[in-house]
């Protein structure tokens, strides 16, 4: 597990401070971007949380001990992903994005619930 697990943690760390320094990278796959392409305060504050909470699961994905505290942070970023699938999935208010950024937590998720399967 360790091997994986520590890459995907490290690519969700980066993600998400990017979207955090860019929040358009998030904000136009779910159709949150106002008519002219940017990024209201409203949607900007939402991604910063976001960012902040996968940064730090991202994190102890990367530096967690092995065993039972890296299993614990590879829970959460399952139960995040899952947790993103099904209330943007289900509340994002352009329909077409609501499939495609559902899909892609749910796919993400997987990965991280896979690589616990890892050597």
């Amino acid at each position: 597990m360790p091997v994986l697990t520590r890459v995907l943690g490290a690519v969700t760390a980066a993600y998400s401070v990017t979207i955090v320094a860019a929040p358009r990278v998030l904000a136009k796959p779910c159709g949150l971007t106002t008519a002219s392409g940017g990024v209201s305060a409203d949607v900007r504050t939402l991604i910063a949380g976001i960012g902040a909470r996968d940064a730090a699961i991202g994190l102890a994905m990367l530096f967690a001990p092995a065993g039972k505290p890296l299993r614990f942070a590879l829970g959460a970023r399952v139960a995040s992903d899952a947790a993103d699938a099904v209330v943007f999935g289900t509340g994002l208010p352009d329909r077409s994005a609501r499939k495609k950024v559902a899909a892609f937590a749910v796919t993400w998720a997987a990965l991280c619930a896979a690589s616990a399967l890892a050597p």
